[in-house]
């Protein structure tokens, strides 16, 4: 069960940037090339580039290149998946964590 949480807390990770997260904001109105992206902000280019890679590298994004310009979208699949995530992380529901080794009575009395 930990791998799951692993894997939730990679797409966490890549969000955990006040820029990324104005780009995947951008990018919620379609796919933009690098330059427009860069444009918005005050960053240098290899920035923008590390803050790419770790957007593409957790599949929240997809590139393409086109001739000497990489365009970037929202990976849907992931996007879709992030909000079934948090919908999941924030619902009672059986299969919840705290139900595991009979946690969840010391949960629910208060007890340790």
């Amino acid at each position: 069960m930990i791998e799951k949480y692993k894997e939730y807390s990679l797409l966490f990770k890549a969000l955990s940037d006040p820029n990324r997260l104005m780009i995947v904001d951008m990018l919620s109105c379609g796919e933009l090339c690098a330059c427009v992206i860069l444009e918005k902000f005050n960053i240098t280019q290899p920035t923008l580039s590390h803050h790419m890679k770790n957007l593409c590298d957790s599949e929240i994004v997809k590139s393409r290149k086109e001739g000497k310009w990489m365009y970037y979208s929202l990976n849907e699949k992931t996007i879709l998946s992030f909000k079934n995530l948090l919908d999941d992380l924030t619902t009672h529901k059986e299969s919840c964590i705290c139900f595991e080794n009979q946690c969840f009575e010391k949960i629910t009395n208060n007890c340790c």
